[in-house]
């Protein structure tokens, strides 16, 4: 064989390769997590800090990557099919073709041919490498990119530099690569890296907790007013004693007169009996410790922080207007992160979403409509200044004769299960699979 093809041939590998490598460097450059490289080199990977300049630099190194794919390909083509014209043109004396015809035959398999390897070799198999390996042929490929900018940086500085010219000439400015997701996208990550198995069901709940939790404020998680367990700065021992066997709370908030919104402190259940259990003269009022007030829309992460530099467990929520509207323990706030906690005492204690049947449900009153919403996929229409599910309810009677309600919005039918005096405490959701038709019923 003539040396000069047998150098064409080497030279035509020599082009694929570096179109391949140049493919590969572009689409595992993209793919590549930010984060990822940050945690390699805090790992002490040496390679790490070369991928961390072309992903910071992510503009400049692209060009250089198309630079280098376009150089690539033109030398294909003009060295390429000339080579495999050669190589052909004995085989179609052999086969004693006519040379008008063997010229159409050799150009058109030398273009098919090099096409062929151009596409499968030098693009689309470095393309599905650097995507399914992006990290590591990141780390690979970092260093000889890097080398390749250098030298051809004048080239690609020009290159870049007319590219922007052109575009502000049609109004265009040209923007940086954003490496931050916003929360959005940070969910849609979480959701896809739970259904590949990278997190399991607890992580995911817990990271979606900590997005929920930025936007809740005290009202959405205190005990309300109503269901306030609280002792009177003047009961007697044996008041008090039977309050805590009852109820087993460890924090009692204190009235003056009985009076919710004259709240004078809180008790430490705990504290107080054994003192009263080691015999100690009871006074009660030695025992009332200061409450912490907040307002009622304090946003959760404040309140907890509040809570946290003052350690303190327990504080007052009021209202607009000064009243008492509840109170908020350390405990609720961390419930709304890691979920229920439970103790001891908390045996009897039911959850505030029970699954009946495969369409039914039991709810406490006090879930939130967002909680639903996110769980069951349904909208509330005319939820305007509405945070629960009782109180939405509550404005969808128009019933005044004391029935229990049930609202059939879409295939969700809402019943009232118990009501305590004019405050709903459970409903049942009933999933049907019949009419979308709105309407409200009367039981």
């Amino acid at each position: 064989m003539d040396i000069g093809i047998v150098i064409n041939l080497l030279l035509v590998a020599l082009l694929i390769f570096l179109t391949a490598f140049f493919v590969g460097s572009e689409f595992a450059v993209v793919k590549v997590r930010m984060s990822r490289i940050e945690q390699l080199i805090a790992e002490g990977n040496k390679k790490a800090l070369a991928a961390k300049r072309l992903v910071t630099d992510l503009d400049y190194y692209l060009s250089a990557c198309q630079l280098g794919i376009t150089v690539t390909a033109l030398g294909l083509g003009a060295l390429g099919e000339p080579t495999v014209e050669k190589l052909l043109h004995p085989v179609f004396i052999e086969l004693q073709i006519p040379e008008a015809w063997s010229g159409i035959i050799s150009i058109a398999l030398a273009l098919s041919i090099m096409t062929f390897l151009h596409v499968v070799i030098g693009e689309l198999a470095p393309k599905t490498l650097a995507i399914q390996y992006a990290e590591r042929m990141t780390l690979m490929l970092a260093r000889p990119l890097v080398l390749f900018g250098k030298i051809l940086f004048p080239l690609i500085w020009t290159l870049n530099g007319s590219a922007r010219i052109m575009l502000r000439a049609f109004g265009v400015k040209p923007a940086g690569h954003e490496q931050a997701h916003s929360e959005e996208e940070l969910k849609i990550i979480m959701a896809q890296s739970f259904q590949s198995g990278e997190i399991n069901q607890a992580e995911l709940s817990y990271m979606q907790n900590i997005f929920a939790f930025d936007e809740r404020v005290s009202k959405d998680i205190m005990v309300p007013r109503r269901q306030m367990i609280v002792m009177d700065q003047d009961m007697d021992k044996e008041q008090i004693l039977q309050m805590i066997d009852e109820h087993r709370y460890t924090r009692y908030p204190v009235t003056k007169d009985g009076d919710k919104d004259r709240i004078v402190g809180f008790v430490n259940a705990k504290e107080l009996a054994t003192n009263i259990a080691l015999g100690r003269p009871y006074m009660l009022a030695k025992h009332i410790h200061e409450i912490d007030i907040i307002h009622e829309g304090s946003p959760l992460q404040e309140v907890m922080v509040k809570m946290q530099k003052k350690g303190v467990h327990i504080a007052l929520v009021i209202d607009e207007y000064g009243g008492t509207a509840g109170f908020i323990t350390l405990e609720d706030i961390l419930e709304e992160i890691v979920g229920e906690i439970r103790d001891e005492f908390d045996k009897d204690e039911i959850p505030d979403i029970v699954r009946k049947s495969e369409n039914e449900y039991r709810i406490s009153g006090r879930v939130l409509l967002i909680d639903l919403e996110e769980q069951f996929g349904v909208a509330f229409d005319n939820s305007y200044n509405v945070d629960t599910i009782g109180g939405w309810l509550q404005t969808q009677m128009t019933s005044t004769d004391g029935k229990l309600q049930a609202v059939i919005q879409g295939k969700q039918c809402w019943r009232v299960v118990e009501m305590d005096n004019h405050q709903i405490v459970t409903v049942s959701l009933e999933i049907r699979s019949g009419s979308d038709k709105e309407s409200t019923e009367t039981d």
